[in-house]
């Protein structure tokens, strides 16, 4: 694995975790988050996030309409924190997205380029979603991705299935969280 590798931790989130039938997703990934702060490996948390009034959300988006409600992931609603299991740690970047892909509205390319990242690892809620609206991106940009398996989750197991087994890996290495973190040792 390259030193220039960096864990992205996406829309982990309070609001969005409680959609995730499995209830051992967060403590699972949290184990892939320490064995990435004990072998160095950084950790980028990508956050949706929405300013008060949602200006950023348009009538004509399908997929965030329905968030354009009261408080609804802005900075007042408890719902859009980290999920405690896998919060930031002081020094961690933290970048909050506009949209399904990480990249978009957020930043991240330019923090992964400041920084020199080159290959990313990728894990979040939902694999349908942020996961694959990101790796599709990521390698566009020409990044090493790799995609832990049980560290991403979706609401519907099949399109979870499909994706890791048939779809990502045409772009990326699907590993367990347990097979990564054995890497890093």
């Amino acid at each position: 694995m390259t030193s220039k590798t960096a864990l992205l931790v996406m829309d982990v989130q309070k609001g969005i975790v409680g959609r995730v039938e499995d209830a051992g997703y967060t403590k699972r990934l949290a184990t892939a988050v320490d064995a990435a702060r004990a072998a160095g490996v950084p950790v980028v948390h990508v956050l949706i996030g929405f300013r008060p009034g949602h200006p950023e959300i348009s009538p004509a988006n399908k997929n965030f309409s329905a968030l354009a409600v009261g408080d609804a992931f802005t900075p007042a609603d408890p719902n859009a924190d980290p999920h405690p299991d896998v919060a930031p740690r002081d020094g961690e970047v933290v970048v909050t997205k506009k949209r399904v892909s990480a990249f978009t509205g957020s930043g991240l390319e330019t923090v992964l380029r400041a920084r020199g990242y080159e290959h990313l690892v990728l894990a979040g809620v939902a694999t349908s979603g942020v996961v694959l609206s990101t790796l599709r991106q990521a390698a566009d940009l020409d990044y090493a991705l790799t995609v832990l398996s049980d560290g991403c989750a979706d609401a519907d197991e099949e399109v979870h299935r499909v994706l890791t087994e048939k779809v990502f890996p045409r772009q990326a290495d699907v590993v367990t969280i347990e097979q990564w973190a054995a890497s890093l040792a």
